[in-house]
């Protein structure tokens, strides 16, 4: 798995991600921000391409989640504060109050029970791509990754609607959001060795184009 410092410096915690259309809004999550559009494109082309491995002995159990972050904080909550407005914890570090904004659907949401924390490159799609031969300590970091784009929090229904599903398959709704989809996805992608299928390039190629 790639640990490059070069991505480091474009991983800045904090960087604020806008979305453009007709009916754009400042998109108020903040997971670190993935290379630009001409890195992206380099580094997508690294990626070997091959068809995706079955899904044999898969399960979301082999990537233990959500970990402990600070205090009584796991890494759902430790999202839901960082991706969040105005939010309150109790002393459990679960949400009292507060609201997000979910870049997949361009949809506020004010229930945090409503809030799904998406693994931009599905846990599924990790396994058909690599994970399956990663030790559980890998599959772990890998699915509580506050380090990279891998997390952000969207709405229940855009992140029920994507399911394990790839670009090829699957993309937001919410149009200004795909040129930074697909630079999350290729950043997950390349730190974490993941193979790539002809379809998903294109895809992923053609969502580039929206940059």
């Amino acid at each position: 798995m790639r640990r490059l410092a070069a991505l480091a410096a474009v991983a800045a915690i904090g960087a604020t991600v806008l979305v453009t259309g007709p009916s754009a809004q400042p998109a108020l999550a903040y997971p670190p921000t993935p290379p630009g559009e001409s890195v992206t494109r380099d580094h997508l082309t690294q990626l070997t391409v091959a068809p995706d491995d079955s899904m044999d002995g898969y399960d979301r159990d082999l990537f233990p989640h959500w970990s402990s972050q600070n205090g009584t904080c796991d890494t759902r909550e430790t999202v839901l504060q960082r991706d969040g407005t105005n939010v309150t914890v109790d002393d459990d570090c679960s949400p009292t109050g507060g609201s997000w904004y979910s870049v997949y659907d361009a949809q506020w949401v004010s229930d945090s029970s409503d809030v799904h924390i998406d693994h931009v490159v599905p846990l599924a799609e990790a396994w058909r791509t690599g994970a399956r031969d990663w030790s559980d300590s890998e599959r772990e970091s890998f699915a509580n990754d506050l380090g990279s784009s891998q997390l952000i929090a969207v709405s229940g229904s855009s992140n029920m609607s994507k399911g394990d599903s790839g670009p090829e398959q699957w993309r937001p709704d919410n149009t200004g959001y795909w040129c930074m989809y697909a630079r999350s996805w290729v950043d997950v992608k390349y730190r974490y060795d993941l193979t790539v299928s002809e379809d998903e390039v294109a895809a992923l190629n053609d969502l580039l184009n929206s940059c």
